[in-house]
Formats: C-alpha cells, structure tokens, sequence
C-alpha cells in the first residue's frame, strides 16, 4: 500500500472512531462498534496475509491475534449485556481475552527489538527494565495496593490488579523498541504511538474515575481501535522492514533517555517519603538522593559519549579509504546488494605508475586525492564514489541511463586529463572507464565485474576511452 492511502486509511479510521465515540452506549453504537471492529480485524489479517511467510511476519501475526482477542472480548461482554438477564458481570471471561492480547503484543515487540538490533540490545533492555521497575513500582503502590483490600471476592481482588501488571509488561516491549538501534521511520513512529495509545487508555480507565462518572470515562473505550488502525498502518508501510530488520543506525545515547532513567532511580525514593510522610529529613533526603543521581549520570554520558566517539570513529574507517576520505569496497558491495536499476563506471588511472615511480609516494598521493575530488564533484548527490585501492576507483550511480552515463564518462575522463602541478612540474594523468549498465536489480548480475571487463578492454584500445559492456 502506498503511503497516501495509508494516510487516507488512518484519516478514516479516525473519523469512524469519533463517530463511535459520540454514539458510544446506543444500540446502534453498539453495533457500529462491533462491526467497525470486525473490519478492524480483517483487515489487520490482511496486512499479515501481505508479508512473505517467515521471522518477519511472525511479530505481526501475534500483533492481529491479540486485536482478534480483544474484539472476542468485547463481543462476549456485550453478549452479555444483551441476552444476560443478570447484567455484564464485573469479572468475566471476556477478561481473560482482554488480558491474552496483552503479552502477545509484548512479545510481538520484543521480536521486532530482537530482529531490528541484533547483538545491539542490551543496553535497551538494561534501560528498559529499570523503567519498567520504576512504572511497575508506581503501579503497585497506586493501581494495584488500592484495590487489595475492598473486600471483594478472590475473582474481584485478582482480576482487576492484572491489568497493571499486562501494562507493565507492554511497557516493556515497547521500550525495547524505542531504546533499540534502528531506524526512526513512520512505520516504528506508527507503532510506538499504538502502543502509547493502548498504555494512555488503561491509565485514564484506572485514575479518570476518581475525577469524573465513569459512564463519561468508557466513552474512551473505541479509541483502542485507533491504537489497532496504527499498528495495522505500520504493517502496509512500504517501509515496515525496519521494524524486523537490522539496521545500520548507531545507538547513541539520547539526552532524554538519561533523564528517564534519573526518574526511575527516583521513583523507589519518592514513592517512600509520600508513605512516610513529608518532613525537613525526609526531604533533605531525597534532594541528596537526586543531587548524587544528577552526578552518577552525568558522569555515565560523559563516558558513554567517549565510547560513541570511538566507536563511531572505527565504524568510519572500516568503510572509508584513509586517503580520499571515498567509500571504500565494503560501502560499495552493500550498496550493490540492495540497488535496482544501476549505471557502474570503473575508472583505472593512466600513467598513475609512472608519476608514482618518478616523483614519489607524495606525488601519487597527491593524484589520488585530485581525482577523488574530481569525481565526487562530477556526480550527482545520489551517486556513490568509491576507491577499490590502488588507482582504481568505481561510480556507483542507481537509476542512471545509458546515455546520461556515457556522458558522465565524457566528463570523468575530461576531468582526469586536466593538469595536476607538484613542485612546479606538471602530472600527465589520464583514465580508461568501463561502464555496465543495466535495468534491473545490480545484484541480479555481476555489474562490477561486467564494468571491470569493459575497463581493460578500454585500456587495450590506448588512453583516455571508454567502453560499454556488452
């Protein structure tokens, strides 16, 4: 699906979830809710049926089964409501439906954290779960503690306190993802705010009855199906496999990961003065407690950031020549790996050996410089230029046509023929370019090795040429 009829799909998702919302508790909204819900549901299956089978659709599979459950859910509470002469009981088994989507989305999520940053988790998981203590210590203390000792029955008292606990769980695949390595496009945004939106109605269930009638708080209860038209949004992006594929971003340290994590090294503190009770100690105490968290972090980024410097450091050299400062072999079998259409120039220098030879290594490193310039300033911004080694150097240019790369030859091979001065003399340097192009996927057929073949042939044919591959 193309991203405008994604967005389309979510506009009209959002004005459905309004109407349900206004008609909430009518029979007719009754029924609009549960048949908006079942399309909901078919078309999260979908989206599934939409992905090659494999590791990669596993996450999304058990992303639909949980939105399958919860419509189950609500169909039985209903069914209840409707045929039930005692009523919608207060704990049911539409409740255990409800709480089964829970963990298979968290799964869902820790499976997409696991594929999108492989060997690259730690930190987040590390990360995530000391929010996730700090979220399930907040909860414990003023979700689940208030509603132990009502007095109720064993089902009353055991039911209501799991869905905190779902919460929490949920909260941590989903940090796992936010704290991962790994691309930030709209199909990880999509999902996130999903799953935001899943955590932000269960809040407002749990702390808005304390302010307003609770047949004003379910009228919150469709929005769910704007967090299922999110998810199932993220599923058709064209560009969904960066939720289930590693990716080469590196993590770096967000200034407001550090500050969530001095929040949750807060909370146990916090929490204990608020039962204790408020007092000069107390409070001389928590400012020392945060003042030496305040120190222990800054510390922790200052060392962090030396680390993402070197690291990135040693990521750089591994894919750059030192010399020219161009990609290098790796940069460029990666970047063939996953080209469409393609256009490669494979230059080698002419007389390159004799300036090396005559004048030195810093004559020759001169050259090579010189002309890594010059190609980087004859390409286009979508071209890659890379050094192979040696005087050897290959234009990576996608969807470039025949004709506009012969003429990018032209120029490349005008551009080596321009003088290069060295202690006052001047450097005779010229190049043969061998130039493959072709329509479809590179990785299809060996286009370097295509180019290489139609560079020597150039080379036979005297200085200064191009030939086309065959």
């Amino acid at each position: 699906m193309t991203t405008g009829r994604i967005w389309v799909f979510l506009g009209g998702a959002t004005s459905a979830v309004t109407g349900l919302v206004m008609t909430y508790g009518t029979d007719f909204g009754n029924v609009l809710y549960v048949l908006t819900y079942v399309t909901m549901c078919v078309m999260a299956w979908m989206a599934v049926a939409r992905i090659a089978a494999g590791p990669d659709r596993r996450p999304w599979i058990l992303a639909a089964t949980a939105q399958t459950l919860w419509l189950t859910g609500d169909a039985i509470e209903l069914a209840y409501y409707y045929l039930s002469s005692a009523g919608v009981p207060p704990v049911g088994v539409a409740d255990v439906f409800w709480l089964g989507g829970y963990p298979l989305v968290a799964v869902a999520l820790t499976m997409m954290a696991r594929r999108r940053a492989p060997r690259q988790l730690r930190g987040a998981v590390l990360d995530g779960l000391t929010l996730t203590v700090a979220a399930a210590l907040a909860s414990w203390q003023f979700l689940i503690l208030p509603t132990l000792g009502d007095g109720l029955g064993l089902a009353e008292s055991i039911v209501p306190p799991l869905y905190p606990i779902a919460d929490v769980a949920l909260l941590a695949g989903v940090l796992f993802i936010a704290l991962s390595p790994g691309g930030r496009g709209t199909p990880t945004r999509l999902l996130l705010a999903a799953v935001g939106l899943y955590l932000a109605i269960d809040l407002s269930y749990n702390v808005l009855p304390y302010f307003l009638d609770y047949s004003v708080v379910s009228r919150i209860g469709p929005l769910i199906m704007l967090g299922n038209a999110l998810i199932i949004a993220a599923c058709l992006h064209p560009a969904r496999a960066e939720l289930t594929s590693p990716g080469q971003r590196v993590n770096v340290l967000h200034p407001s990961r550090v500050l969530f994590l001095g929040l949750a090294f807060l909370t146990a503190p916090t929490l204990s003065l608020v039962q204790s009770g408020v007092d000069n100690n107390a409070i001389i105490a928590l400012v020392a407690t945060a003042l030496s968290t305040a120190f222990v972090l800054t510390r922790f980024t200052i060392a962090v950031r030396e680390q993402e410097r070197a690291q990135a450091q040693l990521a750089y050299q591994a894919r750059h020549d030192p010399l020219t400062g161009l990609a290098n072999r790796s940069v460029l079998s990666d970047e063939l790996a996953r080209s469409g259409p393609v256009a490669v120039l494979y230059l080698d220098l002419d007389g390159f050996k004799e300036v090396n030879d005559t004048y030195g290594h810093e004559a020759g490193d001169l050259v090579l410089s010189t002309v890594a310039q010059r190609l980087s300033e004859a390409v286009r911004a979508t071209d890659l230029v890379v050094r192979l080694g040696g005087d050897e150097f290959v234009l990576l240019c996608p969807n470039l046509p025949e004709a506009e790369a012969i003429r990018l030859a032209d120029r490349v091979l005008g551009d080596m023929a321009l003088p290069i001065t060295f202690g006052g003399r001047t450097l005779d340097i010229g190049a043969s370019v061998g130039i493959a192009a072709y329509g479809d996927t590179a990785a299809d057929r060996d286009v370097l090795r295509s180019a290489d073949m139609a560079m020597y042939e150039a080379k036979k044919q005297g200085r200064g040429r191009w030939v086309m591959a065959g």
